[in-house]
């Protein structure tokens, strides 16, 4: 009777375990998912260079909408009921010509979105590239807020003013996705610091420190029951690993701004990073397991044998409804134009001259070819417009947006396409709100040519690359250890030292500038010089000087009168004489080939050592002992103070 009681006993604990182990297994799942990822669109609908895109050939262009719709349809059928989701960290407008048609009314970016899949998108700062009142405009023609069920957009750390029409919009703080597999993924979107200080026409919206607000949203998506959190970032990369390194609740950072580009995801702090180029040249893939009962979330891509970056190129098929669609866009973009330039472009995609060369920027804070051209067509246009003589002309990098590369196939070999030309130079708008910044006129003293220069090498030091310079009708050189004394620290606050420009030359040929021309400028030398610039550059040169007086600079008139910004831009015609207008009808001034196309001067093959770098020996060398030796002798007077204080209290 005890055996028998006994073999029971065993019989219904083993019943038990393999009861208990069942529901263990059934409980505890792990559910696979596909992240692609794609930031900085940039407006670019058509693959680039478009100078060498053929719908029907191969060739090396990248990128595309149709292009992007089809890979992710093929992701999506090759996953069968695996969820794939597509997501971008934001700058889907701004850059392409394509962007000139919001302010015609279309918002081609948001709508083709939409039409391809894609299921949550961020803010980027050139969302604003023609102000929030526009941008809303954009979006609730688009269908927003009801839209936000096809497309969510999330800005959880922009602040917009109450009653500004942006609130029309519903932007979405955060937001949670629910797979078919059962598995809630929490995202929320983030406009970082050093996106909204490159974002000038975005006030009155502001943005609350990103940090904190991921914080506070990973913990907001906790609560709601969020198995996964994704930040869609446009912070840059390094803000995107501070906010990693400081959070443990953030599984993933999808980020954008910066152009970067991770080959494979950066694990920080159990947070996988992920940046995946620009302009939609490639496609970031993350295929992803999760782990129900652990929370252990880990990259299957290696043991698929799948790269995480997808270039798209031609070897993937268009989406034949989309490519229809951008096709449309073309028309409406090839109409504008049209009307724009009075019938002297016809078509974005014609090829409007030859270039044995590319026109590059190897590397940062330097002259670069693509520069000098781009100012030179800005300097000479000027002149035939105004019939006036024009000294000087200047453009940032950070609005010179790429490089002019001749096309490479048997129908494009050594040919330049208005498409690829005028994307370097047809970002935002004037107060005209008509595409490309506008061309501004302004006369300055020598004294403000050198404080321009140094305004030049002070901005570019504090704001990066972006800032840097190219030059027309000046040959400088400066030594960049004279910019500033120091950086004083934990401020991280520069002090200027106005002593990095010398040996400051003015062209006084004509044409294309060039070595043999040039005369000595003297700092105190008389009479006006004739300086040309776009409207958003511009505005930052007075008010330099309005923080920094020894650099300050008038805008004035030939006559030396001062000049409000608003009445330094260039009208042809009662319109605005926009940049990209300037760089275009610089490229078909040339002389023509046998074929017709204007041909590209020798002259741009290399950089003309207009901006020449010589480095000394750097001021910090000689700042910072002399700052020792004033505090030693600030301690050293506090020292005897004390004492004497001492002796007279003991007296």
């Amino acid at each position: 009777m005890n055996n028998l009681l006994n073999e029971k006993s065993v019989a219904i604990v083993f019943l038990a375990l393999i009861l208990t182990l069942h529901t263990m297994s059934a409980s505890a799942q792990t559910l696979r998912f596909t992240l692609l990822h794609t930031s900085d669109e940039h407006s670019v609908l058509t693959p680039l260079p478009a100078v060498d895109y053929h719908p029907e050939k191969a060739s090396p262009s990248l990128g595309g909408f149709a292009r992007l719709s089809g890979f992710v349809n093929q992701v999506r059928g090759q996953k069968g009921d695996e969820p794939v989701l597509l997501l971008s960290s934001g700058d889907f407008i701004g850059g392409s010509p394509y962007a000139w048609l919001i302010l015609e009314g279309y918002s081609p970016e948001i709508e083709l979105m939409k039409e391809i899949g894609y299921d949550a998108a961020t803010i980027g700062n050139h969302e604003f590239d023609y102000g929030p009142d526009i941008l809303a405009h954009y979006f609730l023609r688009s269908g927003y807020p009801s839209a936000h069920e096809d497309l969510p957009l999330l800005a959880a750390n922009l602040k917009i003013p109450d009653g500004h029409s942006l609130h029309e919009v519903g932007l979405l703080p955060n937001t949670i996705l629910e797979l078919s597999n059962g598995l809630k993924i929490g995202l929320f979107g983030l406009l970082g610091t050093d996106a909204y200080a490159v974002a000038p026409y975005a006030e009155p919206v502001s943005i609350i420190e990103p940090l904190e607000v991921a914080r506070q949203q990973a913990i907001a998506l906790q609560e709601k029951g969020a198995d996964i959190i994704i930040a869609l970032s446009h912070s840059g990369v390094r803000e995107d690993r501070e906010i990693a390194a400081a959070l443990d609740n953030v599984h993933i950072i999808l980020g954008g701004h910066d152009h970067f580009q991770n080959q494979e995801p950066e694990l920080i702090n159990q947070t996988l990073l992920m940046h995946s180029s620009y302009y939609l040249q490639y496609v970031g893939m993350m295929e992803l397991e999760f782990d129900t009962q652990t929370g252990n979330l880990q990259l299957l891509n290696k043991a698929n044998n799948n790269p995480f970056q997808i270039a798209l190129d031609d070897s993937i098929e268009e989406n034949p409804a989309i490519r229809e669609r951008v096709d449309e866009y073309t028309q409406k973009l090839n109409d504008f134009v049209y009307d724009f330039s009075e019938g002297l472009f016809t078509d974005v995609n014609a090829q409007i001259m030859q270039s044995d060369f590319p026109l590059v920027k190897e590397r940062n804070f330097v002259e670069t070819t693509v520069g000098n051209f781009v100012v030179d067509a800005m300097r000479l246009e000027t002149e035939k417009l105004l019939n006036q003589r024009v000294d000087i002309a200047i453009q940032a990098n950070g609005v010179i947006r790429g490089n002019i590369i001749p096309g490479t196939q048997s129908w494009s070999e050594g040919k330049v396409s208005f498409m690829d030309l005028v994307t370097i130079a047809g970002l935002g708008s004037g107060p005209d709100e008509k595409a490309g910044y506008p061309m501004v006129s302004v006369y300055i003293t020598a004294q403000e040519v050198y404080n321009m220069l140094e305004v030049a090498g002070l901005l570019s030091t504090l704001m990066g690359d972006m800032y840097f310079l190219q030059m027309s009708g000046l040959q400088y050189t400066f030594d960049p250890g004279k910019i500033t004394w120091l950086t004083i620290p934990f401020a991280n606050i520069p002090v200027p030292a106005y002593r990095s420009v010398r040996d400051v030359n003015l062209f006084t040929g004509q044409g294309i500038q060039h070595e043999g021309g040039y005369e000595p400028l003297e700092q105190d030398a008389p009479g006006l010089f004739h300086l040309v610039s776009d409207y958003y550059l511009t505005s930052f040169l007075p008010m330099i000087g309005d923080i920094l007086p020894r650099l300050k600079i008038v805008l004035k008139d030939s006559e030396g009168r001062p000049l409000e910004l608003e009445n330094t831009i260039i009208i042809e015609n009662g319109r605005e004489f926009k940049v990209w207008e300037a760089v275009a009808r610089y490229a078909v001034s040339f002389s023509k080939e046998p074929d017709g196309l204007p041909q590209m001067p020798e002259a741009y093959r290399d950089t003309q050592n207009r901006i020449v770098e010589e480095k000394g020996i750097p001021l910090k060398m000689w700042a910072w002992p002399a700052i020792v030796l004033l505090l030693g002798g600030v301690g050293f007077g506090v020292y005897a103070l004390i004492r004497r204080l001492r002796r007279k209290n003991r007296r």
